[in-house]
């Protein structure tokens, strides 16, 4: 069954929510220009209140690996997802400072970008318009996929469904696409699960 991660969430209600619509995953962004930036100490309070059923991403920006690996080996995350131009050393690198689970987030333009995604040794690829600009790729590049990849870029209730129809990815990954004035809203929320997991079970 496709998995679900609700990214983007930042406060006490986006966990209460989370916890109650039980997402396999969540995510935090501590990219310090997205407007959905969480502090180390924020993130920390809200994992201590998060559901242990429910993973934790951390969503870094071409951030040095030993402070990622700081938030991982303490706990603050489960997985540490690389939005940046992090590269194959780089995840070596990380891989040096702890043994958790690495994504690594790929904007998909041509077939070469679906390419270095199959490629990478992360442990987890996600596929994306560009981070946070709530578009929708290309899809038909999607058919050059060869591993278990996370599905992001505008996904919404709208489209999610056909998403899976076509794909059946690992996971789906949503933030501004269950918001209402960039804010997490639990009507769309549970919404949007609730149709990831019926067409789950339909497939």
């Amino acid at each position: 069954m496709t998995k679900i991660k609700l990214c983007g969430l930042s406060c006490r209600y986006d966990i209460e929510a989370a916890n109650e619509l039980k997402p396999e995953y969540i995510g935090f962004v501590f990219a310090p220009k997205s407007k959905r930036y969480v502090s180390k100490t924020t993130a920390a309070e809200l994992k201590h209140l998060l559901s242990p059923d429910i993973q934790a991403v951390g969503v870094f920006v071409n951030e040095t690996p030993d402070v990622i690996a700081d938030y991982l080996n303490h706990g603050i995350i489960d997985l540490a997802q690389l939005h940046g131009s992090e590269d194959e050393e780089y995840i070596r690198e990380l891989r040096r400072h702890t043994s958790k689970p690495i994504i690594k987030a790929y904007r998909i333009n041509a077939k070469q970008d679906i390419d270095a995604a199959n490629r990478s040794t992360a442990d987890f690829v996600l596929l994306d318009s560009g981070g946070g600009t709530g578009e929708v790729f290309d899809w038909e590049f999607i058919h050059g996929m060869r591993r278990f990849y996370f599905l992001a870029g505008g996904l919404g209730i709208g489209n999610v469904e056909r998403a899976m129809e076509m794909f059946s990815p690992y996971a789906v990954d949503v933030s501004s696409g269950v918001e209402t004035d960039g804010v997490k809203d639990k009507k769309k929320m549970a919404e949007f699960i609730s149709v990831v997991r019926k067409e789950g079970k339909r497939g």
